[in-house]
């Protein structure tokens, strides 16, 4: 599952580059991760909002924080969790690159994924409100490519550009349709970051 991407473009220019409405400014940092706060694109507005749904688990205190839960798996979206926001509140996700932890317990390192002929592209997502956070959103998962499968077995659902229409408008049987692994190529950067910085 995806835990860490970058975003590296300006709000202007991801709001070109969808034809979005920029409303305001954003506080999301390069590099995103679960509870931090990320680009979307919804309702042809460019948005900021925290990444992943809060979750109260049982046995939680009730001033404790909830966990974010950043992942929709595609086969699950008709879940109670995810299906009124799969039916009803899908987004865009602007994404340079994503990354993956790759190597033994304890010392691993990030692998990242990107496009080689793009240098933004466009992840499926959903959305909805939240009384812990306001607008919160979550990257839906897929089965992993061949490209990613050496390293973890789903990856994001990528849109196509001539498929955001689809994902964004379209009725839910259509978007779920768009919920394949990626079919072109993709580049591997395998890197020795840690992927839990000490």
């Amino acid at each position: 599952m995806c835990n860490l991407y970058r975003m590296t473009k300006t709000t202007a220019e991801v709001a070109n580059l969808f034809n979005a409405v920029e409303l305001g400014s954003s506080n999301a940092p390069a590099e995103i991760y679960p509870g931090s706060p990320g680009l979307v694109v919804a309702g042809g507005e460019l948005r900021s909002m925290v990444w992943g749904f809060p979750l109260r688990l049982k046995g939680m205190k009730p001033d404790a924080k909830p966990k974010p839960v950043n992942n929709a798996r595609a086969d699950k979206l008709d879940s109670f969790m995810w299906r009124f926001s799969f039916a009803e509140r899908r987004c865009l996700i602007p994404v340079t690159e994503f990354a993956e932890a790759e190597g033994e317990k304890g010392s691993k390192t990030r692998t990242w994924f990107s496009l080689p002929e793009e240098d933004l592209f466009a992840v499926a997502g959903i959305w909805r409100e939240t009384d812990e956070w306001g607008p919160a959103y979550s990257m839906v998962m897929t089965e992993a490519c061949v490209h990613v499968a050496g390293v973890h077995d789903r990856m994001p659902v990528i849109v196509r550009r001539e498929d955001w229409a689809d994902w964004l408008d379209g009725p839910p049987d259509a978007a779920g349709l768009l919920c394949r692994p990626y079919p072109a190529m993709m580049s591997v950067h395998r890197t020795t970051d840690l992927w839990v910085r000490r």
